[in-house]
This record gives structure tokens, C-alpha cells and sequence, in this order.
């Protein structure tokens, strides 16, 4: 087979080594992975890591790689770290948010070492293209003790990953790969190296634990050695990596310019002074922004005048030059926040106008006549907001919510797709923070809306009314983190009601299994039902319902405010983008929708309180038309529709 025949999942196994390849930035994580001879990798999906993810998955049984969807961020730590600890080369994957539901595991574990090579792949998301903050996990690197490489290009990614398993190995030591979602979604030449017999027979790989009571057991009396070992370990890494094939000096030695540029800011660098036509710039290429290597620090520094330190988000290498520099008596200018802006990720234009500032030189292009030019281009093409997939259960769930409790109710809600709820017309969604944190938020607003259980009833005479709290979470957010929420509401007595949104599928990133649906890479899973968790965690009222019966799940949730407590509604129908993709992949069709303009009165409710993209408004008409080409087949429309105006009309794709 040619390699453009090839599917990603077979040219990240392909035999073929010396050959060059067209590559993802995680695919080549995942190749490099294998060609470290990797034994387990454990994930929670999130964007920008989720192909990584999904390409380990894919590949693990064929690779005798053992793989898992893991609950949660912490849960994949603690799984790949046990491998390591039991022999074997392991990885940990998550995107940058996720390090904080691991970090208690992370920070307390780091100075307990590793035996076989442990990576944890970390993917920050600078500009919050599909996250909630752009946090640096770089910070958390230095913090923990924990050495970062980043890379520049996806074949240094997938070069990158082999040399973690080495250094965490000579080390004994966690080793971070920060990617970011430029070099994690980047494609590139990338040159394939030797796969290990084992991954190229599909052999699994089995440990074996030595117990090590003073290693592997934190309590102060063996905890307190490793800070001060791990402060040793960290600086003979420091040293260790200044011959790094990913840090390198290029350009003048004699030039009294510098500029340090660590992971992918270096392209931008290359980009810049290309643009700007200057060679005269020494470089400092950095594929490890902690720890800074010294050594490689006075080299860069002997005869230059003055320093730019090109990174994106936190200073993180630019303080530890600083630092460097100040203790070695070198009182040059060294720039880097006051050049580089600390939101947001590196641009082209970033990087030419810190550079060029940087320089004392006009950037090419007049970047403030592009931003006066740019105002007619929007006009050309308006901003198109986001909004729920055609057919998606749930718009329903939120119509009935919405219905049954009203715009006075209080709505949490969490990660997910579900999140675009807060957008009219269906105004559903009021806080949005972290995984899990709808319950936690639902609870917290009962207590101090509605006080200690039985108080709000006793208050009724001072003119109180309760607040209606309504929480909604999905599947897999509620295993991730909900569960514990959950427990916590039901033993403290909350009065809220939370509608869990079982699509069957952890939509959001790429529809991974989770819990709920019971499949794993291995085939080997079980499913764990929604609503027994919820029976056993002790709620006051469980029920099930099909999001696309809007009627019958109006009157559940009706029902369910009535009960005083903990009430968990379960709205489980199959993802619509997903289930709609499966069919088109069979050569399946499906019943669409239409509107009969006789019977439409031009009421809107389909459109002002329903929403569906799928179904526009005609002007001249004055009535209401569905896009079958859009059109799903949920049937909503014609359910909430009050002249019965909206049919079934055949179809579909």
C-alpha cells in the first residue's frame, strides 16, 4: 500500500522506517510513543490532545499496547504512573485543564520516582479555542519539580516523545511533553524511525512490582527526603539536557542581538526574521523551557548586547533567565512580557511585531491599516454563533426544562456541548466552570438561597419563595467528576434537581466511550447505568426519559421539582451528529421534516423558543420553512409546533 492510501491509524504503525510521512502533531506523538516501546497509556479525551487519544486507541490492540478511556485526568495518572512503577514505559494524556483534576496526584507523587519511563502529555490551549482558561502548564511543571520539553514541529513531537521515555528513565524521573494546540493540530514532514518487536507482533508487556515501602508509601517520615532529592535530580537534569538534540544555537556567534524562543514560538521566531529579512540574530532554540540549561544559557549570552525571550503565555523561561543572568552579574536588557503580550497564543504578527520592536525596525506590513481594513470584511461576513447540532436531544431536554421551570428557575450547567444551552432561544444555561462543578454550583445555591432543608418552607411567612435549581451535566462529565458532587448533594440534604444529559457518547471530544456505554479499545468494559449509580448514591427521585417524547419529559421534570430532596433526571437518547454519521456511513436514510404553509401561522414558536438551525423563517411569507437538507429527523419541531403544522416528509440523505 502507498502511504496515501493509508488510513493515520496504519502509517502510525507502518514498518516502514526511514520513511517520510505526512503527520499530525499527536499522530507523531502517538508513532513516537510506539517506537519507545510503550506498554500503557491512559486518558481522559480533551481537545487539543483527543487525537492522540483516539489514535492509541485505536492502534493498542494491534500494538499490544494496553489502552484506557479513563474516568477522569487523575485516574489515567495514577494508572500510567502504577505501570511505570511496575517496569514498564507508560503515558498519561489530558489536555491543560485536566492537569488540575490530576494535580493531587501529580504534586504529591513527583518525588516518589518512576522505574519504567513515565511521560505525561499535557495540551494547553492558549487563546481558549475550546477550553475554559489558557492556563500554562508549564507553571505547573516548574512548581512540581517536573522537567517540560515542547516541540517545534511534528517531527520533533514524535522525536520528543522517545527522548521523554529515555530522560524519565536515566532520571527515574516524571518527564512532561507540552504541546499546545498549534503544534498538537500542525501537519508536517515527519520521518519514521524503527518500531520495537514487541509493538510490530502486537505482544503485550507485563511488569512486575517490587515493594519499596520507603518510595511508594507518602507518609511524612518518607516523604520529607525526596523534596531535597528532587531539588538534586532537577539540576543534574538541568545539565543533562544541555546537549538535548532539541536545544541549539543558530545564526552569528558575534551578534549583539538574541533571541530565545522555546516549543513552537521558535518557528514563529524563524518566520519573523525571515520576514524581516535578518540573519544577523543569534538564536536560542529551546525544546526545554524547564529546566533552562545553564550552560547552554552562557554560551547564548557571551558577546550579546540584548535579549528578546519569544514564548507564549506565562514567563516561564523568561524568568528563569532572569534569574540566571542577575545571579551571574550580566546586566543586559533582557525583554520578553513587555515585547510579547501574556494572553493569548503566538501569531505571525506577534512574533514580526516583538521582534521588529525588539530590533528598532518597521514590521513589513502596516498592521494597523490591516485591522481598519478588516472592519469591511466582517460586514462581508458576520460572526455565525454556535449552536446545537440539528437534531440534538438535548434541545429538547433544555425546551422541556425550560417549560416545566421556568426563566425564573436557576440553571448550572458544565463542560459539554450542552453549554450552548445558554444561547437563545433557549436561555437555559447560567453558570458554566469546570467539570462537575454544575452540581456543586446547584447545591451552593440552595444553601444560600434557600437555606439548611425545611428552613425555606418555615420561611414562607416572611414572603420567601423558593428558588428553583436546576442542574444540568452529561454522561460522561457526570462520571468524570459528578459523581462525588452527586454524593455530596444527597448527604447534605440539597433540594435541587439534576437532569443529567445521557447522549451515549462523550460528543464534545470526538465521541469516546465512557462508563455509560460500556465499550473500551478492548472491548472488555462494562456499562454502568446512570440511574442505579443514582439509586445507590441515594437520591430522592430517579427517573429515565427520551428527550425526543418532549411531552412525556415535561412532565417528568414537572414531577420531579414536586419531590423535596436530591431529584436526577436521566434524558438518554443517542448523540444526533453521531448517530446521524453512523448512518451515512451505512447508506442509511432517515425521515425528514417539512412545514405545511397552509396550516403555519406564522406564530415563531418553532423558531423563537425552539431553535432548531434547521428551520428558518421566510419574511415574505411569513411563515416558517425547514431545510431538510439540514433536517435530522428528531421530530421536536412537529411536537412543539401548536397548529400541527410541522410533518414527516421522507427523505433524508
Amino acid at each position: 500500500m502507498k502511504a496515501d492510501t493509508l488510513k493515520v491509524t496504519d502509517i502510525v504503525l507502518w514498518d516502514k522506517p526511514g520513511e517520510k510521512v505526512l503527520l499530525l502533531g499527536n499522530h507523531a506523538i502517538a508513532r513516537g510513543a510506539l517506537e519507545a516501546d510503550i506498554a500503557v497509556f491512559a486518558a481522559y479525551p480533551g481537545t487539543p490532545s483527543s487525537e492522540l487519544t483516539d489514535t492509541m486507541a485505536a492502534v493498542s490492540r494491534k500494538a499490544g499496547v494496553y489502552m484506557e478511556y479513563s474516568t477522569n485526568e487523575k485516574l489515567a495518572f495514577e494508572t500510567a504512573l502504577s505501570a511505570s512503577w511496575s517496569g514498564l514505559r507508560a503515558m498519561a494524556a489530558m489536555k491543560h485543564v485536566g492537569l488540575n483534576v490530576a494535580a493531587d496526584a501529580f504534586l504529591s507523587a513527583v518525588g516518589m520516582g518512576v522505574e519504567g519511563g513515565f511521560v505525561l502529555m499535557v495540551a494547553d490551549d492558549p487563546s481558549m479555542w475550546s477550553s475554559q482558561n489558557e492556563q500554562d502548564s508549564r507553571v505547573y511543571g516548574k512548581f512540581a519539580g517536573v522537567p517540560i520539553l515542547e516541540p517545534s514541529s511534528p517531527q520533533e513531537a514524535k522525536d520528543m516523545t522517545k527522548y521523554c521515555f529515555e530522560l524519565s528513565e536515566k532520571f527515574n524521573h516524571f518527564v512532561m511533553l507540552r504541546t499546545t494546540t498549534r503544534s498538537s493540530h500542525a501537519r508536517g514532514d515527519v520521518v519514521l524511525g524503527e518500531l520495537p518487536e514487541n509493538i510490530k507482533l502486537g505482544r503485550r508487556k507485563y511488569g512486575e512490582f517490587q515493594k519499596r515501602p520507603d518510595r511508594y508509601i507518602n507518609v511524612p517520615a518518607y516523604a520529607r527526603p525526596h523534596h531535597p532529592e528532587l531539588l538534586e535530580k532537577i539540576e543534574k537534569i538541568r545539565d543533562f539536557i544541555t546537549e538535548a538534540p532539541f536545544n541549539r544555537l543558530e545564526g552569528p556567534k558575534d551578534s549583539k542581538y538574541g533571541i530565545i524562543a522555546p516549543g513552537l514560538s521558535y518557528a514563529y521566531a524563524k518566520e519573523a526574521l525571515s520576514w524581516l529579512g535578518r540573519d544577523d540574530v543569534k538564536l536560542l532554540k529551546l525544546g526545554t523551557p524547564y529546566p533552562v540549561p545553564y550552560r547552554l544559557l552562557k554560551e547564548f549570552f557571551d558577546g550579546v548586547e540584548e535579549i528578546l525571550v519569544l514564548e507564549e503565555l506565562e514567563p516561564v523561561v523568561e524568568e528563569q533567565v532572569k534569574v540566571w543572568a542577575y545571579d551571574e552579574g550580566l546586566r543586559i536588557p533582557i525583554h520578553g512580557k513587555d515585547y510579547v503580550p501574556r494572553v493569548f497564543e503566538m501569531t505571525t504578527r506577534r512574533a514580526v511585531t516583538a521582534v521588529a520592536k525588539f530590533l528598532g525596525v518597521d514590521t513589513p506590513i502596516d498592521f494597523g491599516e490591516l485591522d481598519r481594513n478588516y472592519g469591511e470584511v466582517k460586514a462581508v461576513a458576520p460572526p455565525r454563533p454556535p449552536s446545537l447540532c440539528p437534531g440534538c436531544p438535548h434541545r429538547n431536554t433544555f425546551y422541556a426544562i425550560r417549560k416545566a421551570a421556568t426563566a425564573a428557575a436557576i440553571f448550572p450547567s458544565d463542560i459539554g456541548c450542552y453549554g450552548l444551552g445558554y444561547l437563545p432561544p433557549l436561555n437555559t444555561v447560567d453558570s458554566i466552570i469546570a467539570m462537575g462543578a454544575s452540581i456543586g454550583i446547584a447545591h451552593g445555591l440552595d444553601v444560600a438561597l434557600n437555606g439548611v432543608p425545611g428552613e425555606a418552607l418555615k420561611a414562607e411567612g416572611d414572603g420567601r419563595k423558593k428558588k428553583v435549581i436546576v442542574a444540568t451535566i452529561g454522561d460522561s462529565t457526570f462520571f468524570h467528576t459528578g459523581l462525588p458532587a452527586l454524593a455530596n448533594a444527597v448527604y447534605n440534604r440539597s433540594n435541587v434537581l439534576i437532569v443529567i444529559l445521557d447522549n451515549l457518547v462523550t460528543a464534545m471530544t470526538g465521541d469516546q466511550p465512557n462508563p455509560g456505554t460500556g465499550e473500551t479499545p478492548h472491548g472488555e468494559g462494562r456499562r454502568i447505568l446512570i440511574e442505579e449509580v443514582a439509586k445507590g448514591l441515594g437520591a430522592d427521585y430517579v427517573a429515565v426519559v427520551d428527550p425526543y417524547d418532549i411531552d412525556k419529559t415535561y412532565e417528568v421534570i414537572k414531577e420531579a421539582l414536586s419531590v423535596e430532596g436530591v431529584s436526577v433526571v436521566v434524558a438518554r437518547q443517542p448523540c444526533a451528529l453521531y448517530r446521524v454519521t453512523q448512518a451515512r456511513r451505512k447508506g442509511e436514510r432517515w425521515i425528514t421534516y417539512h412545514v405545511i404553509e397552509e396550516k403555519c401561522t406564522g406564530c415563531r414558536l418553532c423558531t423563537n423558543a425552539y431553535g432548531c438551525p434547521a428551520i428558518l423563517w421566510d419574511p415574505v411569507k411569513r411563515r416558517a420553512r425547514i431545510n431538510e437538507e439540514m433536517c435530522w429527523g428528531c421530530g421536536g419541531c412537529a411536537q412543539i409546533c401548536p397548529f400541527d403544522a410541522i410533518v414527516p416528509s421522507g427523505g433524508g440523505e
